[in-house]
């Protein structure tokens, strides 16, 4: 059968001897929801034709038979290899496919190999099955096809990024990280992953963008500690996604747990990602880690995809490197990260009539935080950010996120027609 058509269980397998209901699928790879792009395309999407973003796990319904078994790469002929050849070579043993159960739903998703003893870095929404369910049986399978049970040591839902432990492993093979604030345009990208449940699929292409943000709704979003708006998912902002509801595909559907939005900074990639790529290695040309697969942008319709989610067009986003090894590091020996806090409430500059610059405006700050303290006002635009560009707010609010709580970074602005900078040092974004 062609890939995403449902299979049904091998003679003798699991699922083929048991009276229980079987598990239903669930979405946790890819997050889905409509791509609002503005006025412009606005009755397009109203029509049925749109564009979404889609977390990259296996679709709810479909019942996909995952390739467990040795994924070694052998190298036939030297001669023709091709440098996605020797990337995949040397960076599958470190990639792993992650099987996610509960009750009454499961999932599957990918992950990376952290240390040799079986740390493993993958996405939250993997395995907390879209924030649906914290008492779940995680199931790993790696490279030479060996199945490990896991634990959740830490999650990290603000960069939706979570680090389990296998039970029980010894000489696995470390992924190497590279440097993610030296990444160029067009510079090689290889995807492994295991789409569909296929496990060890690689597929290549290149960074297509870098210092890109999206915006996405979770059922785990941290709250502003100052009560501010900050990165409050705007409907100004073209990347708003919602989780799906079971089984549609429809914005509207979102989840009734939801609290908020996370801004998440990510690198673009045109190399195909799927669902079940979520957690998943994105490669530089060395086989070097440059980003953790999170998710993609599809077109879609939403009267017809009753799936609920569709492949990849070329547009996926991966978390970048340096962001994740920070967090990673820091659930492995805390069980949480942190994350800064600017203290204000922030909108895309774009909204206001009398703009003359993209940015994020601030409309207000916090007594004694981190804005206020370094002078910024309600009124300034800010344009850079640590010598990132920000065009809107969920920039700023990505950019703020992806550094730990008490960092200093330079801010640039805008204030009555005149550049200014400053130095702020963040506070510290609430966890609960």
């Amino acid at each position: 059968a062609a890939p995403g058509t449902p299979v049904p269980p091998a003679p003798g397998a699991p699922g083929a001897a048991t009276a229980d209901r079987p598990a239903k699928k669930r979405n946790t790879g890819l997050i889905i929801a409509t791509l609002a792009i503005g006025a412009l395309v606005g009755g397009l999407a109203g029509a049925g034709a749109g564009v979404g973003i889609y977390s990259a796990t296996t679709s709810n319904n479909a019942t996909i038979k995952t390739v467990s078994g040795p994924q070694n790469i052998t190298v036939n002929d030297a001669n023709n290899a091709t440098t996605v050849t020797a990337v995949a070579a040397k960076a599958s043993p470190s990639v792993v496919t992650i099987s996610v159960t509960a009750s009454s739903e499961g999932g599957t998703g990918s992950g990376i190999v952290l240390t040799s003893d079986g740390y493993i870095l993958t996405n939250t929404h993997v395995v907390t099955l879209d924030g649906a369910s914290s008492d779940v049986s995680i199931s790993v399978t790696d490279n030479d096809g060996k199945i490990y049970s896991a634990k959740i040591v830490g999650t990290d839902p603000t960069t939706d990024l979570a680090v389990i432990k296998l039970d029980g492993a010894s000489g696995m093979t470390p992924m190497t990280f590279a440097d993610s604030s030296k990444l160029n345009v067009g510079d090689t990208a290889v995807a492994i992953g295991a789409p569909l449940g296929l496990s060890g699929t690689v597929t290549d292409g290149i960074v297509s963008a870098l210092n890109r943000s999206i915006s996405i709704a979770s059922s785990a979003a941290p709250k502003s500690s100052d009560g501010s708006s900050e990165g409050d998912g705007s409907s100004q902002n073209p990347f708003n996604f919602d989780f799906p509801g079971q089984g549609g595909s429809s914005g509207s559907q979102q989840q009734t747990t939801t609290q908020g939005t996370i801004s998440l900074p990510v690198i673009q990639t045109d190399a195909s990602i799927n669902p079940g790529n979520s957690g998943g290695a994105l490669l530089n040309s060395k086989g070097e880690l440059i980003g953790v697969n999170v998710a993609i942008a599809s077109a879609s319709g939403s009267s017809s995809d009753s799936s609920g989610q569709s492949g990849s067009i070329g547009v996926g986003f991966a978390i970048p490197a340096n962001l994740a090894k920070r967090v990673s590091d820091e659930l492995i020996k805390n069980g949480s990260a942190t994350h800064g806090l600017l203290g204000a409430s922030v909108a895309d500059a774009s909204s206001d009539t009398k703009a003359t610059t993209v940015g994020a405006l601030i409309k207000d700050v916090t007594s004694g935080g981190a804005a206020a303290n370094a002078g910024l006002k309600a009124g300034d635009v800010v344009v850079n950010f640590n010598g990132v560009p920000i065009t809107d707010a969920t920039d700023l609010t990505a950019q703020v996120r992806a550094l730990a709580a008490g960092a200093s970074a330079e801010v640039t602005y805008t204030r009555d027609g005149q550049t200014k900078t400053a130095t702020v040092t963040l506070g510290s974004l609430a966890t609960d």
